[in-house]
């Protein structure tokens, strides 16, 4: 008997929400490719010189074995190394070319991972669309950057954790010794088995990695002494009272290139440092405050955890870079791809923050460099909603898993007995 069926099949709407998913994805990244190469010309600050200069030079220095130190730019753990040797493998290319390109292969392992959650039982394209609207959204940079690779690193660590939890654990430590902040994942892991397999195989990676940098460069770990005198990024929320008392004509100091970036020096401004680090330590005791007290585990909850940890990491942090977004966009990507996430405002509230990080840097951060009212305002909405969303994702993480309420018992009644 025939059977009258109306709409299309689930599974015709999933190939052409794929194919829209991945047409939008080659489109835009095109365009910032075209960008990068000089075929356009973005609005703006030149984000560039970073990898023509800066990048190519650590590549030429490691070529000989050592670490760049007493360079104060430089500040990431040795294997970072591995992303400015990268363009070696295309010798053909210009450095700058090369590298663009190599970014660009690691946004397209974010893209397709995040394209493999969403195939998972009951995943969702809307991880897919995250990632490509938010890079997108933050423009060139984000393949100007090496953060991009630590993020596939990150991603694809915790896709590895239910079925692989060890492979995950080597992962995420490949990725700390990259860029710090990947080995944060790992911090919904569900107890038991495959949190001591993936930790453990972290530290062991960190380890081994280490004891190789030691035994066969020079200086690897010199980034850890290098960094103590850094004072306030102008970029981060740390620093919006130095904006506000500055731009009214209450504060002395200035802002100046150090560090290899921008930063507040002058009266307060250490005061201010310490204040911020207390901060970063009391919200990273909430997160084991938290992970003692969790009763629920699921993937949703792994992928929710990654994003809240990272994104405390971030908005707590001394420096605030445009380019830290994108590792939220491809932790977030991963949560949203997954139905039963409970970090959808958060998310949404990241995406607006990456619309407000580009009017700060690249095409609004004269105002900020000088505390003009514009600068000020653009910054005050990008780290207010950092803010916000940092207090809104530990909330829905402390509630999705917290351990359920046992309903008080019922008060006896008072039974009257007859004389």
């Amino acid at each position: 008997m025939w059977r009258r069926t109306t709409g299309e099949a689930p599974a015709s709407r999933n190939t052409r929400g794929t194919l829209w998913v991945v047409l939008a994805w080659a489109v835009t990244r095109a365009v910032l490719l075209l960008a990068l190469f000089g075929v356009w010309r973005y609005p703006g600050e030149d984000v560039r010189p970073d990898v023509a200069v800066i990048y190519h030079g650590w590549y030429e220095h490691l070529l000989t074995g050592s670490f760049p130190v007493g360079d104060v730019t430089w500040q990431y753990p040795p294997a970072a190394a591995a992303a400015f040797l990268a363009p070696a493998v295309l010798p053909f290319l210009s450095y700058a070319s090369a590298f663009y390109l190599l970014a660009c292969a690691a946004d397209a392992v974010v893209f397709a991972l995040l394209l493999r959650a969403a195939r998972a039982p009951g995943g969702r394209l809307e991880g897919a669309w995250l990632w490509v609207v938010g890079v997108a959204v933050l423009g060139p940079i984000a393949l100007a950057r090496y953060d991009v690779m630590a993020t596939a690193l990150a991603v694809a660590a915790l896709l590895a954790v239910a079925r692989h939890p060890r492979v995950a654990g080597v992962l995420a430590g490949i990725g700390a010794m990259v860029k710090v902040w990947p080995v944060l994942v790992l911090a919904g892991v569900m107890p038991g088995r495959a949190t001591r397999r993936s930790w453990i195989s972290a530290a062991a990676t960190v380890v081994a990695l280490g004891l190789v940098f030691l035994a066969f460069t020079r200086g690897a770990f010199a980034f850890l002494t290098e960094q103590r005198e850094r004072g306030i990024e102008i970029e981060s929320l740390g620093a919006l009272p130095f904006h506000v008392a500055r731009y009214l004509g209450l504060w002395s100091g200035t802002s100046q290139l150090h560090y290899g970036s921008f930063e507040f020096l002058g009266p307060y401004v250490r005061t201010m440092s310490e204040v911020v680090l207390a901060v970063t330590v009391l919200a990273f005791g909430w997160l084991v405050w938290w992970r003692l007290r969790a009763r629920a585990f699921s993937h949703a909850v792994l992928y929710d955890a990654a994003f809240t940890a990272v994104l405390v990491f971030i908005t707590t942090s001394r420096v605030i870079s445009p380019q830290y977004l994108i590792w939220l966009l491809g932790l977030g990507g991963l949560c949203l791809a997954h139905r039963c996430t409970a970090q959808r405002l958060p998310i949404v509230l990241i995406l607006a923050a990456c619309a407000f990080t580009v009017l700060e840097f690249p095409i609004g951060f004269g105002p900020v460099v000088r505390s003009n009212l514009p600068g000020i305002v653009v910054l005050l909405a990008r780290d207010g909603l950092l803010l916000v969303a940092s207090v809104s994702a530990c909330r829905r993480l402390w509630r999705s898993t917290a351990p359920p309420r046992i309903p008080a018992a019922a008060p006896k009644q008072a039974v009257r007995v007859n004389a």
